[in-house]
């Protein structure tokens, strides 16, 4: 932390205690709307300090700051110095306008940290801020349209500062559900504004009753400290940077805070009839409503996330990560499913396993990124070459690469084999060995024929194609031998032999 962050965090709780020392009364009022004044003043030192990126959004904050301090300085003056009733008056134009400017720049944070994505914390946003607007509506909002007492401007007006909290609100949740680091200063400005928003919403509760307690300046000094440290620190820079992703994780707190705003409208019932409090049916039923669709529309896109994400963990089991290539296990099934498809349509079937030469010295030569490009681009000049032959390659392990070939017979297969010699990239070459499915050996004595076929064309010298034989005799399957208790056909031609007499 910097000098003037230590500074301000050790004299500001000290000058807000003094300001609560004073007895009420014209010294008080402007040591409040020097503290307030002098805090939007090291927002702008904050921001010529550190320079931000989005320098917009601190200015906004600075111009908030300084317009509700404006609106103490006006009505302390309208009711210390002038003897006339403060509300409403002009000083409600300025407190008024601070709502949108803080607004504004909790916005611009928003925006720039997220590039104007995240759906998700979005819908959450509105989850909550609907919860949180039930309540103001109902306990600040309709009993302050409904106050016979006063004009209807004036209702009007006292109506317009919960509306403005709720908006805060808002931008607030939506920041602390966008994407991005959080510094110190993001602490800092959401716990300023956070308790600008409770002091605020105390004063308005108290205000129904024609209550003022002295003690919420303390929360409206210790919002604008907080804020002002906020721009004081070297963090406020990554406020207004651009996040690689959308969003936070759904974690177990953002899962609280969604179910808890859920329940705010039947909650807010249930608080009515404990209360004894006329009931707000239509307020409840609606706002129940749109929270029900809101949640729906948020567990859909959960539901669709996790399917994405398990069909994306699906693909890399199946396939290689260096080269795109189907792994060994897909090989295998690839195999499998090839064999059954010759088997029921009656259609020859070759396997080819080719091994690039000299891999090895290779990799000791060139580094083993060299290496890895010669995987991959060997993978893709080969699928090139393998394209309408309806073949299948796979990464069999290390520098071994599979190919089944259906509808190929010996001849065929060696020699679209050949032709990918060619193809083989960075001058490199590689040795392959081929054998044809005799319909009746499995298909791991198939790789194994295949595998001599391979390592004869190393003993050959390398950089050629080699078929293999035959199954010898010798591993062909024995037919059963008959049973003792079945006749042999020629046995079953003959009568049976007549007993002796």
């Amino acid at each position: 932390m910097k000098l003037p962050v230590r500074i301000h965090c050790v004299l500001a709780p000290l000058v807000i205690v003094l300001c609560l020392l004073l007895p009420e009364g014209l010294p008080r009022a402007v040591l409040n709307t020097l503290i307030g004044f002098a805090c939007a003043g090291l927002v702008v030192l904050g921001v010529h300090r550190n320079r931000p990126r989005g320098a917009a959004a601190w200015w906004l904050i600075a111009a908030g700051v300084g317009a509700w301090t404006l609106g103490d300085a006006l009505y302390s003056y309208l009711e210390l110095v002038l003897g006339i009733s403060p509300f409403p008056s002009v000083a409600d134009v300025s407190y008024l306008a601070a709502y949108p400017l803080l607004t504004a720049a909790l916005w611009s944070f928003v925006r720039s940290r997220t590039g104007g994505r995240d759906r998700e914390g979005v819908i959450d946003t509105a989850i909550i801020s609907i919860g949180f607007a039930l309540l103001s509506w109902i306990f600040l909002m309709q009993p302050t349209l409904a106050d016979g007492s006063a004009t209807v401007p004036t209702r009007v007006l006292a109506a317009l500062y919960p509306v403005g909290d709720v908006l805060l609100l808002a931008l607030l949740v939506r920041l602390f559900t966008s994407s991005g680091a959080r510094s110190a200063s993001f602490r800092l400005l959401g716990a300023g504004v956070v308790l600008m928003l409770v002091a605020d919403s105390v004063y308005q509760v108290q205000s129904l009753d024609g209550v003022y307690s002295p003690v919420l300046d303390a929360g409206w000094l210790a919002s604008y400290a907080c804020i002002a440290a906020a721009a004081l620190h070297p963090s406020m820079r990554r406020l207004t940077e651009l996040e690689p992703s959308a969003g936070v994780a759904f974690g177990r707190g953002r899962l609280l805070a969604l179910m808890f705003a859920s329940l705010l409208s039947p909650g807010t019932m249930v608080l009515q009839l404990c209360l004894g409090l006329s009931l707000e049916p239509w307020a409840v039923a609606l706002s129940s409503v749109v929270l029900f669709v809101l949640v729906v529309v948020r567990m859909s896109g959960l539901l669709a996330r996790v399917q994405e994400q398990s069909a994306q963990l699906a693909a890399l089991a199946r396939t290689d990560a260096l080269t795109g290539l189907p792994n060994r296990r897909s090989g295998d099934a690839e195999l499998h499913r090839l064999q059954q498809e010759a088997v029921a349509e009656g259609r020859p079937l070759a396997v080819a396993v080719l091994d690039l030469d000299r891999f090895k010295s290779f990799n000791d030569t060139f580094g083993h990124p060299a290496g890895d490009r010669l995987l991959s681009q060997a993978a893709l000049a080969w699928t090139a070459g393998l394209d309408g032959t309806g073949a299948v390659l796979a990464r069999w392990g290390g520098e071994e690469f599979l190919v089944v070939l259906p509808d190929r017979d010996l001849a065929g297969a060696a020699a679209v084999v050949d032709a990918l010699r060619a193809r083989t990239p960075l001058g490199q070459t590689f040795s392959a060995g081929v054998a044809q499915w005799d319909r009746t050996e499995t298909l791991a004595a198939l790789v194994a024929r295949t595998d001599e076929a391979l390592y004869e064309a190393k003993h050959a010298g390398r950089d050629r194609v080699v078929t293999a034989g035959a199954v010898p005799a010798a591993q062909q399957p024995v037919p059963p031998r008959p049973s003792q208790q079945q006749p042999s056909p020629r046995a079953a031609a003959e009568p049976p032999a007549q007993p002796v007499a």
